[in-house]
């Protein structure tokens, strides 16, 4: 496959076998945009921040869409597919530890992250997905994840982009596939709070501290 390295940005802990945090932006966001929540989220693990490689009137996204909440899901897989690639070869190149990796997505990040966990089940070993939408409209029921990967997700339930009753689903999906799911339902929009940070960071404490 015609695979693209992607942008981005490692800054490293000294810390052997540390936990790599992995940072996936939103639409019209870049790699320097997640860096100050992770500062938030902990400490001693590695950070990671990527850039998406498609851009949509010059804005970056992690794959191809063909209208509001409408995902071009042949993009998004070969998209996550070659996200993959990349972070196995990064891993080798900057040494950090592949089956270590939480990812960290918001909106469009979150749904690459997503996407990520139908495809590669055992992949993440976690994932915050901040207002994340179903990634595939039709997900296999064989889906499983055999390391009972906790999931974080958190949703605003004035969300004007992101179906509540969708959302109700995905996360059915994801605790039948044997993903340990914590979900989140918080009075606010598609904006990321404050509350979304704490909790983020409470739950990354619990599981990964």
């Amino acid at each position: 496959m015609d695979f693209q390295a992607l942008k981005y940005i490692y800054v490293p802990v000294e810390q052997p076998g540390a936990t790599t945090l992995l940072l996936l932006h939103g639409t019209g966001g870049n790699e320097h945009d997640l860096l100050p929540i992770a500062k938030e989220i902990g400490s001693g693990f590695n950070i990671l921040s990527l850039r998406g490689n498609v851009s949509e009137n010059g804005m970056p996204r992690f794959f191809k869409r063909l209208g509001m909440g409408i995902f071009d899901e042949k993009d998004l897989t070969f998209r996550t597919h070659e996200m993959v690639s990349f972070l196995k070869e990064l891993a080798e190149k900057e040494g950090f530890d592949v089956n270590k990796i939480v990812a960290l997505g918001y909106s469009n990040g979150a749904n690459i992250a997503g996407s990520t966990l139908v495809l590669y089940p055992d992949f993440l070993a976690g994932a915050i997905l901040y207002r994340p939408m179903q990634p595939f409209k039709s997900i296999d029921s064989d889906l499983k994840n055999t390391r009972n990967t906790p999931v974080f997700l958190s949703n605003g339930t004035s969300d004007p982009t992101v179906n509540q009753a969708d959302t109700v689903k995905y996360v059915k999906i994801l605790k039948n596939a044997a993903f340990g799911v914590s979900n989140h339902n918080l009075p606010t929009g598609h904006q990321l709070t404050r509350n979304d940070i704490l909790l983020s960071a409470e739950w990354y404490k619990k599981h990964f501290s």
